[in-house]
């Protein structure tokens, strides 16, 4: 297997990457001193390059359940390409199990610490969230259509959307992404990816359509809802009875033509929330056929919120009333679901909402 591996990385020439050496990772985070964080594929750790400049180094770890697969997808995607709200990737390293990924360092971390409340992380202005998912956008357009060949990224979160000493965002962790050519709309799956409460209905339900970018557009809508919003998008209310989905209860206030009060935002900041949120239940429609692209996103983003128009209501199932029936055929339980910042790919899953 490391020779078939080592094969295919001396076969891309085009790969811009450095591989470096485990002693030069060694050297370059003084012997793993700095922890930046961990997760389910192992652990980030803060280097320095020989030039000063400073690196996020995530070493996998093969105890932890992360494949070669997820490793090759990100040296091979990331690798080709460079753009300013894409998170770029310097080096790697491969010594036989060792496995380490070489990154731009992000000062702030990832944006789930800036949307989600969270003691001690200062909160972001409307404008700079605002900033951040327009951003955000434009980095999914360009793994759409900017490259020679399109980027399907699967795993679009806040977790792993990286910011910048600026707060400007960053696309990372391409773990998941597939790699096809630009006239290609459909791609084959054998089991869905990504992570619950951001996966896209169609990779779960064949009916409805194919999987295609309009997959990302969907994590796109989900993200863009937590962000306008700063809360996941779970149930509101306060018993089981009266508990609606979020994006649901956002799109019957806004047919009744109920505003949705944000605390201390002004006028412009309310209108600019409200934006967000319409064009964020464009993007979740169950069908992708009815769902933008993600150059359409960018335009409703940056139009004023008088020029667009609601979007038909979003809905959880292909078939509301057979939502029970849709549950008992799967096999998973509870306890089986992954926690939102682990990206899996899986055949069946429990629906989380």
């Amino acid at each position: 297997m490391y020779e078939d591996i080592e094969n295919f990385l001396r076969s891309q020439n085009n790969l811009a990457p450095i591989r470096y050496s485990y002693s030069d990772i060694k050297k370059m985070t003084k012997g793993f001193k700095e922890k930046l964080g961990e997760g389910g594929f192992g652990s980030v750790y803060k280097g320095k390059l020989r030039s000063g400049h400073f690196v996020a180094i995530k070493m996998l770890d093969k105890s932890k359940g992360t494949n070669w697969q997820d490793f090759i997808n990100e040296v091979v995607t990331i690798g080709r390409i460079h753009h300013v709200n894409v998170v770029q990737l310097t080096g790697f390293c491969v010594e036989k199990s060792i496995r380490g990924l070489v990154f731009d360092f992000m000062p702030n971390g990832s944006l789930d610490k800036y949307i989600f409340s969270r003691e001690g992380i200062s909160s972001l202005s409307c404008e700079k969230i605002f900033e951040i998912s327009l951003g955000v956008a434009r980095g999914i357009e360009y793994l759409h259509r900017g490259c020679d060949m399109q980027i399907l990224h699967f795993d679009i979160k806040p977790h792993n959307i990286l910011l910048d000493e600026n707060f400007f965002p960053k696309v990372s962790d391409f773990g998941l992404a597939r790699l096809c050519p630009l006239d290609h709309s459909i791609v084959s799956l054998t089991a869905a990816r990504g992570t619950i409460g951001y996966i896209a209905p169609e990779l779960f339900y064949k009916n409805i359509g194919g999987v295609s970018y309009k997959a990302d557009v969907y994590s796109f809508g989900m993200l863009l809802m937590e962000m306008a919003n700063r809360r996941k998008n779970g149930n509101v209310g306060t018993e089981e009875s009266t508990a609606t989905y979020f994006p649901l209860w956002i799109y019957d206030q806004f047919i009744q033509g109920k505003d949705i009060e944000i605390q201390d935002a002004t006028e412009e900041e309310q209108k600019t929330i409200k934006k967000m949120m319409i064009v964020a239940l464009w993007c979740i429609q169950m069908k992708p056929c009815d769902r933008p692209s993600m150059n359409k996103v960018i335009e409703m983003l940056e139009d004023e919120i008088e020029n667009l128009q609601m979007p038909p209501k979003p809905c959880l199932y292909p078939d509301e009333r057979n939502v029970q029936g849709s549950l008992e055929t799967l096999d998973t339980t509870w306890s089986s679901v992954p926690s939102d910042e682990n990206s899996v790919e899986i055949s069946l899953i429990q629906n989380s909402y």
